[in-house]
């Protein structure tokens, strides 16, 4: 790498390792009662009429010039495959968070039909490639980090779409509304909710053999960049671990493309007298470019819900998962239920274990996710009401429980019998 230590010299001061430890462990869990619920919808954008064709950069660029015109209450984004993504502001309850992001929802579709556009709510897109749509030094970067362990990365940057629910991480202390058991259950109900919501079984027209292609997609990258840490009775100190030890995506520049160094990690880049010394901005980024399957932000980020279908299939995951965190009867609950699972997840970090990429490849099929499926969403529709929710949620999500988690099914295996049943269409064929 190029940069020597005096480049950025009379910028930012430099952080040392102990000051981004410090930083770290401060600003990533932010602890208090949890009074919060945040959202984070992803969508892949087709064209209306023919889902199968690639559309336009040009016509993209068109509709989403106007879409940000809108006024909307949640912030509108887009990824670098083209997706689109709606995130919510911090809501004070799951009703509001709920009504103000369908209320996004409704203005984004109406406006994307007027430009033959349609919004699909899969977690990979099953017939397109992967293709850039967003040509910024941040995802050229991007690209090569990841692109070293094969294409999954492509992939995941341009052509996968989740559901990301954004939860308080708790008060210091004991107890199930504590910010360590909360960390604890998001990762053992991870994997419940990745099997109960899996949605992403074929890709570029084939069936992957994988109820959620998305979540084990996650696996084929480097562990340092998308997996969790281990889990401790100190997640601060096993997150700052984490972070520190995580290799770096990219170290940006104010003139030509961002150098992207292969196997340095932020720790190695505090101590390095070749590379320029770090900022503040510098760790603020890197925390960015980690995509562990939850992610503490201040809040809990739980990243490992694919993209659902229809056009409200996104509260369900949203309701479901905010009750069974913060309704505390639910929680205790949903402990007890996801404890047995705990066995199967020793060993590596996740998503990197046998329970998540069991969950991925069967789904509810496996009787132990379907058994604490089912007790986790009876939990959470005895604690909706509590919550406030109104009936319009209640009822999704006892629809979902019918239709899916009793009969031990996903979304997923919906779209495999389309494929086999659809003009005698082999199961491993999509036209």
């Amino acid at each position: 790498m190029s940069l020597s230590p005096e480049d950025g010299a009379d910028g930012p001061p430099a952080v040392t390792e102990h000051e981004a430890e410090a930083l770290v462990a401060g600003i990533c869990f932010k602890t208090g009662p949890p009074r919060t619920v945040g959202v984070e919808v992803e969508w892949l954008v087709h064209d209306e009429r023919d889902p199968h064709r690639a559309v336009a950069a040009g016509r993209l660029e068109a509709a989403y010039a106007v879409l940000r015109t809108l006024p909307l209450a949640s912030a509108l984004t887009v990824e670098p495959g083209g997706q689109l993504e709606l995130s919510s502001r911090p809501a004070p309850s799951l009703t509001r968070c709920v009504s103000e992001v369908s209320a996004d929802l409704r203005a984004v579709r109406a406006l994307l039909r007027e430009h033959g556009l349609t919004l699909l709510g899969m977690g990979i897109d099953p017939w397109r490639p992967p293709r850039r749509f967003l040509r910024e030094p941040r995802y050229d970067a991007m690209e090569v980090s990841l692109g070293r362990t094969g294409p999954a990365g492509r992939t995941l940057m341009c052509a996968s779409a989740s559901v990301q629910v954004c939860l308080d991480a708790g008060v210091e202390g004991p107890g199930v509304m504590g910010f360590t058991r909360r960390w604890w259950l998001a990762h053992r109900l991870g994997p419940v909710l990745v099997a109960a919501f899996a949605n992403s079984p074929v890709s570029e027209g084939r069936a992957t053999g994988r109820l959620s292609t998305r979540q084990l997609m996650w696996t084929e990258l480097d562990p340092g960049r998308s997996g969790g840490p281990v889990l401790t009775h100190d997640p601060r100190r096993a997150w700052v671990r984490r972070v520190l030890d995580a290799p770096l995506m990219c170290v940006r520049r104010d003139d030509g493309p961002w150098d992207v160094p292969d196997g340095v990690s932020f720790r190695d880049w505090t101590r390095s007298d070749t590379m320029r010394p770090p900022t503040r901005a510098d760790l603020d980024y890197h925390l960015t470019t980690l995509f562990p399957p939850v992610r503490p932000r201040g809040h809990l980020e739980l990243r490992m819900i694919d993209a659902q279908p229809g056009d409200d299939g996104w509260i369900v995951p949203l309701a479901v998962t905010t009750a069974l965190f913060d309704d505390p009867r639910a929680a205790a609950l949903a402990h007890r239920a996801v404890e047995p699972l705990a066995g199967r997840a020793a060993g590596d970090p996740a998503p990197h274990n046998p329970l998540w990429t069991d969950a991925a490849r069967r789904g509810l099929s496996d009787p132990e996710l379907k058994r604490a499926a089912v007790t986790c969403f009876a939990a959470a529709l005895d604690a909706l009401p509590r919550l406030g929710a109104s009936g319009d949620v209640v009822d999704a999500v006892a629809a979902y429980a019918d239709r899916y988690v009793g009969r031990g099914r996903c979304p997923a295996d919906d779209v495999l019998e389309r494929l086999r049943d659809r003009d005698g269409c082999a199961p491993w064929a999509l036209r």
